[in-house]
């Protein structure tokens, strides 16, 4: 595991302009970006395509290095890598993997972290408190970008259980959050 001291020297080096920190983050997260970003567009892109959504998410790193925080940064290499690819579905005019599944969790805007950051740590263990195969189905969904047919296939399940499993999952997710006083629209 990477350590937050080391995290933090390469956010500060990159944001000095240092490409050397850069190449350090591209080799540390290519494979991770890359899981994203092929486990949204694998049928849809072709393998150039997809490489060429990681080297965007890295560009963009670099070109808004300001907005990365080292105790983040992974999970913000994912965003991007989510939404470039989503992005890019779109553009194709394929039918994208999440649309009609995703978890509408409201965030509160920049103004208000200690809340955002209270929120994702309640959404986390409402996620971590999921039975198995429920919390793997919903990871490999809401975190790794999987769709359904992919779920059903590694884990050998039938993929209408697949789809029952993150309904079921979400509305669980939903009460408890609701019930631990976050307004979930």
């Amino acid at each position: 595991m990477v350590g937050l001291k080391n995290e933090e020297s390469l956010v500060a080096r990159l944001r000095e302009g240092d490409e050397a920190a850069l190449g350090k983050i591209i080799e540390r997260y290519t494979s991770y970006v890359g899981a994203i970003v092929w486990n949204i567009v694998r049928e849809s892109l072709s393998l150039e395509d997809a490489q060429e959504l990681v080297a965007d998410v890295f560009c963009a790193l670099w070109q808004h290095a300001d907005k990365a925080r080292p105790e983040a940064l992974k999970a913000y290499l994912g965003s991007i890598a989510r939404h470039r690819a989503l992005n890019a579905l779109r553009r194709t005019g394929r039918e994208l993997p999440l649309d009609d599944d995703l978890l509408a969790i409201p965030v509160p805007g920049p103004e208000d972290d200690a809340a955002r950051r209270e929120l994702y740590a309640a959404l986390r263990r409402a996620v971590e408190a999921l039975p198995e195969p429920d919390r793997g189905i919903f990871l490999r969904h809401y975190y790794l970008g999987q769709n359904s047919r992919v779920i059903s296939e590694a884990l050998r399940l039938n993929q209408n259980t697949v789809t029952s499993k993150l309904r079921r999952g979400r509305e669980r997710l939903r009460r408890e959050l609701e019930e631990g006083g976050y307004f979930i629209d």
